[in-house]
């Protein structure tokens, strides 16, 4: 698990990087073609076939998580990438927040008012990192970030959902990648209107995104399935530790004490609010996912 949040935030390193040459969209497109070129010969070395019986919920599935990780590069291009990254984990504190809707629609009698303090805490903290630290132009990028957090956590919905009608996780991950290769072109093709030219640093880079991505889920499928979901959700939060050092050694990124005390506060509502769904309805055996990537 320490190496998948490693590799993740290495990641984000370079789509920020990859970020002055590209279009997020483009860089969606890219990563969605290695994966599927990695997931297609893993699946094919284990003699597994990609056919599937439930179309409709990779459908969704893919809406939800690569309109997630689109709004995640776009703000990566443009924020702290400590920032960036601690938005898209909000995704925990969205969910508390879903079943806590959830939970009215049906008339509960009670709410988990514990669960409650967790969300109310979660956007404390996100207002705290916003409203210092971002200028006029980058509060888009910061809104970015925190909606790819809501559909993040959407999009674990649907992987949880495909888990438990028998879909393995590498037909999951390349029907996702198939969406992201799609959606990435076409956006590109209707908002950029054609491809940028490649570099060897951009074209090292946009291979880079793929494969650490790739490894990165590979690790984190290995710790589910070995280790206890609940320490994983806890060492997830390790990405944060991981792209705060990289934003002040490679990016200079500017950290001021309110930011620092959001972030704090975010990754305290996160690891509440996973003990706490965790106690009302135990994680699925098939949640190997990081919120950065489902």
């Amino acid at each position: 698990m320490v190496l998948a949040t490693l590799l993740f935030a290495t990641m984000g390193v370079c789509v920020k990087l990859a970020s002055e040459l590209y279009a997020a969209s483009e860089i969606v497109m890219y990563r969605g073609l290695v994966g599927m070129v990695l997931m297609a010969l893993m699946t094919r070395r284990q003699r597994m076939s990609l056919r599937t019986n439930v179309p409709g919920m990779h459908l969704w599935r893919s809406i939800s998580g690569v309109a997630a990780l689109s709004l995640w590069f776009y703000a990566i291009g443009k924020l702290p990438l400590a920032t960036a990254m601690t938005l898209n984990y909000m995704s925990s504190v969205w969910m508390a927040l879903f079943m806590l809707g959830g939970a009215v629609l049906l008339g509960a009698q009670r709410l988990d008012w514990r669960l409650v303090a967790a969300v109310l805490l979660g956007f404390v903290g996100v207002a705290l990192i916003l409203r210092p630290t971002l200028d006029q132009q980058q509060l888009w990028h910061g809104l970015a970030g925190l909606l790819s957090g809501m559909l993040a956590a959407l999009a674990y919905l649907q992987v949880t959902a495909l888990g438990r009608a028998g879909e393995p996780e590498l037909r999951v991950v390349f029907y996702f990648s198939l969406g992201g290769a799609i959606a990435g072109a076409a956006t590109t093709a209707v908002a950029v209107g054609t491809l940028q030219p490649h570099t060897l640093k951009g074209m090292a880079l946009l291979l880079a995104v793929g494969l650490l991505a790739t490894t990165a889920q590979v690790a984190m499928t290995r710790a589910y399935a070995v280790g206890r979901p609940l320490v994983n959700a806890c060492l997830q939060y390790l990405g944060i530790v991981f792209s705060f050092g990289y934003g002040m050694l490679l990016f200079r990124d500017p950290l001021t004490l309110s930011a620092t005390v959001g972030m704090l506060l975010i990754v305290a509502a996160g690891l509440a609010a996973t003990l706490l769904r965790a106690r009302v309805a135990p994680p699925a055996k098939d949640s190997q996912f990081n919120p950065a990537e489902v």
